[in-house]
């Protein structure tokens, strides 16, 4: 997948490694791993326009459309959102990170949380 403007503050290698370890086909793995990265983009702007005013919705969404790798983005949110948008943003990825995890974990399996940084 190409770079997103929230990349930096995304990490989900204990994800990854769990998918690497339980599916052995390449092709399964990579289609995994795009379903994982589509959950998350939805999920992180989703909660932007949870926080941002609507009427700056249309606006937010055609820069993320059309320049998604902007990190120019995150100071247009930071502009008109009171919240520290990196905070939240880490708390939404962790959130879902922990919701992937327990779809793709063994039921026997100790689960470990996904690192925000």
């Amino acid at each position: 997948m190409s770079k997103l403007f929230y990349d930096h503050l995304v990490d989900m290698a204990e994800l990854e490694k769990l998918v690497k370890k339980n599916v052995k086909d390449a092709e399964a793995r990579n289609e995994i791993y795009g379903l994982i990265d589509e959950i998350v983009h939805h999920r992180v702007v989703g909660c932007i326009l949870e926080r941002l005013p609507e009427h700056h919705h249309k606006e937010f969404l055609d820069h993320v459309h059309s320049r998604a790798h902007d990190e120019g983005i995150l100071d247009y949110v930071r502009e008109r959102v009171v919240e520290d948008v990196e905070e939240f943003i880490k708390r939404e990825v962790y959130l879902v990170g922990t919701e992937l995890l327990a779809m793709f974990a063994p039921k026997n399996e100790e689960l470990q949380r996904p690192d925000l940084h």
